[in-house]
């Protein structure tokens, strides 16, 4: 994940039994690139031991807040000072009631304390525990500090009882984090993404599609909610797991993705139109299966519908940004589509190559706008384009993180 890489990650461990997902955390943390410094509070120890935690971080554990074998530099201070961010995970009741009284009694609530980097709290507990007006009290009151709080999983818990209280899975944690750390130039702006290939039947059985994984628009929605954007994804069939904290519309024609799309449309300040549709569908669909007989079987294909035409005629003010995958004379069919479609924006890539086509990690564009302006990425990878689409996004809306939410 390219916003964590490079920084410094103070992991604060809290004692509940959800402790152990700690050891995955840090794993995930380093494989993201950053730099990880595990924090725990005396319970925690009893759960997981403070040398798995070491062992994975490759940094000493930081456990009691008066430790005669630190350097000369205030242990507290130091970790706290040195951090781009903290997540607390687990936090449990008791954690989350010391830090919302300013306690500074053990090594994790005394970095806190000092801590002025951005802040994630991950609460894990009982889910009465969690529905308790005291716990819901202190968790406004850590929100009030800026702090992002997490919203805990439901399911079984340990305890046995069903309900909120399950610390949330480590990529969504790390998802949390790296939107802690996004410049928020989104804050309140509705962006409509589409991904993902669509298919168009032939038969009970079969259907026409291309290459598409995805990957691309779901990178672009991912990146547009963590830098505060209200985003909804409008995908077609694929094999991604859905963006964290995005509202996900699951479609599988083109007609369906038009409809879903346009019926959408007066709810957002955004559109980008990432998703492969199919440009042909079959003229005649049959209710059964084809069954094969003879030498060659004919298929009459009529043209599917236009979605950018479509958002073009009742876009207002939204800035719509359309994609260009081509083989061949990118630049010239990027301008001709742009114009055509009344574009603010046009991003196009060569599918041909197979380090940039479709289901690669990387991928290189040419991002054209519609004063002129172009930027050519060269080979980067799907999360980092799609922050570069964003930023150009953001120049198109001078006023957007000025712009109210909407709470409808």
């Amino acid at each position: 994940m390219q916003a964590l890489d490079g920084k410094h990650v103070l992991l604060c461990v809290g004692g509940g039994i959800a402790a152990y997902k700690a050891a995955e955390l840090v794993r995930r943390f380093r494989a993201a690139g950053a730099d990880v410094q595990v924090a725990m509070t005396r319970s925690a120890a009893s759960f997981i031991s403070p040398l798995t935690l070491q062992a994975l971080s490759g940094r000493r554990v930081a456990t009691e807040i008066l430790d005669t074998n630190e350097d000369a530099e205030i242990g507290h201070i130091a970790i706290a000072e040195q951090a781009d961010l903290v997540l607390v995970a687990p936090a449990t009741a008791n954690l989350i009631a010391r830090l919302a009284s300013g306690a500074a009694d053990d090594m994790v609530t005394a970095a806190l304390l000092v801590a002025r980097c951005p802040v994630v709290i991950a609460p894990a507990m009982n889910t009465f525990m969690f529905e308790h007006p005291a716990v819901r009290a202190n968790l406004a009151t850590l929100a009030s500090f800026g702090y992002r709080v997490v919203e805990p999983d439901s399911g079984v818990l340990a305890c046995g009882y069903e309900g909120k209280g399950r610390l949330p899975d480590p990529e969504v944690l790390l998802e949390e984090a790296a939107a802690a750390l996004a410049q928020p130039d989104l804050n309140g702006v509705r962006v409509l993404v589409s991904a993902g290939p669509t298919r168009e039947p032939i038969d009970a059985v079969r259907y026409l599609s291309n290459r598409s994984s995805g990957r691309m628009g779901y990178s672009v929605a991912a990146a547009a909610r963590r830098r505060g954007a209200m985003v909804t994804l409008v995908s077609g069939p694929v094999a991604l797991g859905s963006p964290v904290g995005c509202d996900v519309v699951a479609v599988e024609t083109a007609e369906q993705m038009c409809e879903a799309v346009l019926s959408r449309l007066t709810n957002f300040d955004v559109v980008v139109m990432v998703a492969a549709v199919a440009d042909y569908r079959p003229a005649r669909v049959p209710p059964h299966k084809i069954k094969k007989g003879g030498d060659s079987l004919n298929l009459e294909l009529e043209p599917t519908v236009d979605i950018l035409a479509e958002i073009s005629k009742a876009r207002g003010d939204r800035v719509v940004v359309g994609f260009a995958a081509e083989t061949e004379r990118v630049r010239e069919y990027a301008l001709g589509k742009l114009k055509r479609k009344g574009l603010d924006l046009i991003v196009a890539n060569d599918v041909s190559k197979s380090r940039t086509g479709f289901d690669a990690a990387d991928n290189a564009a040419l991002i054209i706008d519609r004063d002129g302006g172009e930027e050519d990425t060269g080979v980067v990878s799907k999360d980092v384009l799609a922050d570069r689409i964003l930023d150009h996004v953001v120049r198109l809306l001078p006023a957007a993180s000025a712009r109210p939410v909407n709470s409808n």
